[in-house]
């Protein structure tokens, strides 16, 4: 019995020598293990520095007209957030010989650019000095025969955003994307920022808030009547229940937070066809039905009007006979209803443009 009993002792101290072995070695791995870790973090934190930013930087790339004070607004409202502002460049050539000459070798974290464009023109912007204005198509042509300078790769970094505060610019995804190509380096893309609605700037409630747009058209100087479109437009957007169509018609301001208005302008178009080389005559037009019925017989010319989104009876036409080229001009005139962003709880205000909210801004 004794010596069952010395057996069973033996083995069970055998079990705790054991036991105790293995924790050792078990805390000592653990101990290397953290040491490894710890030694990768640091090797981690000192192969990649932190990049030091400097301060934003607007480019105002207009000036008002009119009874407009977009650009004036826009300039006391980014002063007042102490960014740096830059006048007087009107291309993009302009900005980014700019942004290569005062880069330091701290690059530009943003870059905001204020442009008060019409959404259905091209933007109120040239590509290179006195050049054509900037489109998808006209800015692409310029990258490909090299015209703009290239972006220094010290000046940005891949998280470098390029804000756009402009009207529907994001609703354009060929001209977001293609305005994104002319800032790339050789290994390094920006991030292009742009929202989908109406930026207005030096509101009488806010310094700088986004507005939802609708639109209703007819051909200028030829109105059918406030009534009438007040009438077209709730059609053309029955899920739009808070609008009284014809008050928003009629009121030129926000005379309270939220209150929708309405601004007006004119969208021209040009279409030309050249007879040197045809063998057909001329056409001659009395009347309006007859230019849309021969738009709508050349497949070129109905392309050009689609690419405005607004409807062909929609434009008051004329034409011109110069040599062998026929000249057809239309002309459209615009009536867009603003409905001011607000916070659809607590006290009625606008909602905030704040460019990391991807419900009211587009990052390509």
């Amino acid at each position: 019995m004794k010596q069952n009993i010395l057996k069973v002792g033996t083995v069970m101290g055998l079990l705790l020598l054991i036991g105790v072995f293995f924790n050792c070695n078990n805390t000592k791995s653990d101990n290397k293990s953290q040491e490894l870790g710890n030694i990768a973090t640091t090797k981690e934190t000192i192969d990649k520095p932190v990049v030091e930013y400097r301060k934003p930087v607007v480019f105002i790339t207009g000036n008002d007209k009119g009874n407009s004070h977009f650009y004036d607004s826009a300039r006391v409202y980014f002063k007042e957030k102490n960014y740096q502002i830059i006048n007087g460049k009107y291309s993009i050539e302009e900005i980014i010989s700019w942004m290569n000459k005062n880069a330091t070798e701290n690059p530009y974290g943003e870059i905001h650019i204020v442009n008060n464009n019409n959404p259905f023109r091209a933007m109120n912007l040239e590509t290179v000095v006195n050049g054509n204005k900037v489109t998808a198509q006209t800015l692409q042509e310029t990258i490909t025969k090299g015209k703009l300078p290239s972006v220094k790769s010290k000046a940005i970094e891949s998280d470098t955003r390029i804000i756009f505060h402009t009207n529907q610019l994001a609703t354009n995804t060929n001209l977001v994307n293609t305005l994104k190509s002319a800032f790339i380096t050789e290994n390094k893309v920006p991030q292009v920022v742009t929202s989908p609605y109406y930026n207005i700037f030096g509101g009488a409630f806010s310094n700088h808030y986004l507005a939802q747009p609708y639109y209703v058209f007819y051909p200028t100087a030829n109105s059918p009547g406030k009534v009438d479109l007040s009438k077209e437009i709730a059609k053309k957007y029955p899920e739009e229940k808070e609008i009284s169509w014809y008050d928003a018609l009629n009121n030129e301001k926000e005379r309270y937070v939220g209150e929708p208005y309405t601004i007006q302008y004119t969208i021209p178009i040009n279409l030309e066809l050249d007879y040197h080389n045809s063998d057909n005559e001329i056409p001659h037009f009395v009347m309006q039905e007859e230019i849309m019925d021969f738009i709508a017989s050349e497949e070129g010319l109905m392309k050009e009007v689609e690419k405005t989104t607004i409807p062909v009876e929609k434009f008051r036409w004329t034409y011109v006979v110069k040599n062998s080229q026929l000249i057809i001009k239309g002309k459209a005139s615009a009536l867009c209803v603003l409905k001011p962003l607000t916070k659809p709880y607590g006290e009625l205000e606008h909602v905030k443009p704040d460019t990391n909210n991807k419900r009211l801004y587009a990052m390509k």
